[in-house]
Parts: C-alpha cells; sequence; structure tokens
C-alpha cells in the first residue's frame, strides 16, 4: 500500500540512467548525451513552469473573498 502523501520514486529512464556506467563512452559520445540530458531538463523545466502556472491561475480563481 502507498501513501498518497508520501512522494514517490519512480524508476524510469532517468533513473536507470544515473546508475549506468560512463567508462565506455568516448568524449565525443559523452558530449552528446551531454546535450540530450539538457535538453531534456529544457524540457522538463518548461513543463514545470506551465504546471506552476496553470497552479498559480487556480489558486488565485478560487481564492475565497477578502483573504488578502
Amino acid at each position: 500500500m502507498h501513501d498518497d502523501d508520501q512522494p514517490r520514486m519512480r524508476e524510469d529512464a532517468a533513473a536507470r540512467l544515473s546508475g549506468e556506467a560512463l567508462d565506455t563512452y568516448s568524449q565525443d559520445e559523452l558530449t552528446e548525451r551531454i546535450a540530450l540530458l539538457e535538453a531534456e531538463i529544457a524540457r522538463v523545466r518548461a513543463h514545470f513552469d506551465k504546471a506552476a502556472s496553470h497552479r498559480k491561475f487556480a489558486d488565485a480563481l478560487f481564492k475565497p473573498q477578502g483573504s488578502d
């Protein structure tokens, strides 16, 4: 059973990547990997910002009157 109030650790591609041995990669492959990871970070940040914006709008919309 999982308590929904506790953060969940997802076993996904990012978690698997963090444990992968890097000693078999060339510098060019590592540079490409860094670029791909940075692009993924940018994508996740953009989604986070969009979600935060929606949350801020919803909070303002449903804020009780006179609670400034």
